[in-house]
C-alpha cells in the first residue's frame, strides 16, 4: 500500500513537470522560443510571458513555449535542463536567484543556445544579452519624491521584494541611499516577496503593533494592493498615506486615479523586447550585451499620457 501510494506521487509529479514546461519540439523550419519563468503567482511575472508569447504568435516560422517553476530554484533548473536537451533555438530566462542558476544557464550557453537574461540579473556573463531597467534609479525616484512629498519629515515604510534578486538589492540601495541625506525621515523596512498576500500579512502586523506610517514605497504595485485591502479592511483611508509603487499596472493607474495610490514607477515588462532580440538573434544580427529599459514616475499629473504595462 505505501509503495502504491509513492509510486502515485511520482507518477503525479512527473505528470506535473511537464505538463508545466509544455511541449518543446518543433516543426520543420520552425524556431522555438523557449520562456523558462521563475513563477507565475507574480502578476508581473506572468504578464512577462504573456507579453512575449503574443510578441511570438505575430511572426510566421515560430513558436513559443514556457515553463513555470512556482518560485522553486531547483524545479527552475530541471525546466532549464529540458529545454536544452530539446534544442531550443532561443531561451530567455527569469530567474529568482541569480547564483544557482548560473551552472545550466553556462552549459545552455556553451551549447551555443543563445540566452536572453530578462529583468533579474545573474552573476555571470555566460549569456547572449541581459535585459533589464535601472533599479538603482528606480528607488532613487521613489525615495526623492517621498522626501519632497514629505517636506523631509515623518516615517516611510520601505516595503521590499525577493531578497535574493539583484532587482531587490538594487531597489534598496538606491532608495536607503537616497532618504540617508533626509535625517528626520525614518525608514522601516518589512519584505513583501512582491507579492500581495505576503504584503497583506506583513501590513497586518504593523497596524496591530499601532506603528504609525506617513509614506510607503512598495517595489511593486502587487504589493500596494494587499496594502489597501488590509487598510480597507481595518476602516483606514489609503489617501492619508503617501503611497508610491513600481511597474504601473491597470490596478495601479485607477488607484492613482482614484487618489488611493500616489503614484508608480513604469518598469517595462520586457517580454516584447526579449522576443525582437530573439528575432535579431535569429537574423544572424549581432546583439548589444546590456539593453536597458526606459522608467518613468507615474502621478496624477501624467496618468493619461502613459500606458500600463498590463
Amino acid at each position: 500500500m505505501i509503495f502504491a501510494v509513492r509510486f502515485c506521487i511520482v507518477i503525479l509529479s512527473f505528470a506535473l513537470f511537464f505538463s508545466t514546461v509544455g511541449p518543446t519540439s518543433a516543426a520543420d523550419n520552425e524556431k522555438v522560443i523557449a520562456f523558462a519563468q521563475d513563477t507565475l503567482a507574480n502578476d508581473y511575472r506572468k504578464a512577462q510571458v504573456f507579453e512575449a508569447r503574443d510578441a511570438v504568435v505575430q511572426h510566421s516560422g515560430l513558436r513559443f513555449t514556457y515553463s513555470n517553476a512556482n518560485g522553486q530554484t531547483s524545479l527552475l533548473i530541471r525546466q532549464i535542463e529540458k529545454f536544452i536537451s530539446a534544442n531550443v533555438d532561443i531561451l530567455i530566462v527569469g530567474t529568482n536567484d541569480p547564483e544557482a542558476v548560473v551552472p545550466v544557464i553556462t552549459k545552455a550557453h556553451q551549447l551555443g543556445i543563445p540566452i536572453i537574461i530578462l529583468d533579474r540579473g545573474i552573476k555571470s556573463t555566460a549569456y547572449t544579452t541581459f535585459i533589464n531597467s535601472d533599479n538603482l534609479k528606480i528607488g532613487e525616484i521613489g525615495a526623492q519624491y517621498i522626501a519632497e512629498q514629505m517636506k523631509g519629515k515623518g516615517t516611510v515604510l520601505l516595503f521590499e521584494g525577493l531578497q535574493k534578486t539583484d532587482v531587490t538589492q538594487l531597489r534598496n540601495k538606491g532608495f536607503l541611499d537616497a532618504m540617508s541625506s533626509h535625517k528626520e525621515i525614518k525608514v522601516i523596512r518589512r519584505i513583501g516577496n512582491y507579492l500581495r498576500k505576503d504584503a497583506i500579512l506583513e501590513m497586518e502586523k504593523l497596524i496591530e503593533k499601532g506603528i504609525h506610517i506617513d509614506a510607503i514605497f512598495s517595489e511593486s504595485d502587487s504589493m500596494l494592493s494587499g496594502v489597501r485591502s488590509v487598510l480597507h479592511r481595518h476602516g483606514l483611508d489609503p489617501k492619508k498615506i503617501l503611497m508610491i509603487g513600481c511597474d504601473y499596472t491597470s490596478e495601479a493607474r485607477e488607484a492613482i486615479r482614484q487618489g488611493t495610490q500616489t503614484g508608480s514607477i513604469l518598469f517595462p515588462l520586457g517580454g516584447r523586447q526579449a522576443v525582437q532580440t530573439a528575432l535579431e538573434i535569429l537574423k544572424g544580427e549581432k546583439v548589444p550585451k546590456h539593453i536597458s529599459l526606459p522608467i518613468k514616475l507615474v502621478t496624477r499629473k501624467n496618468i493619461d499620457e502613459i500606458s500600463p504595462i498590463f
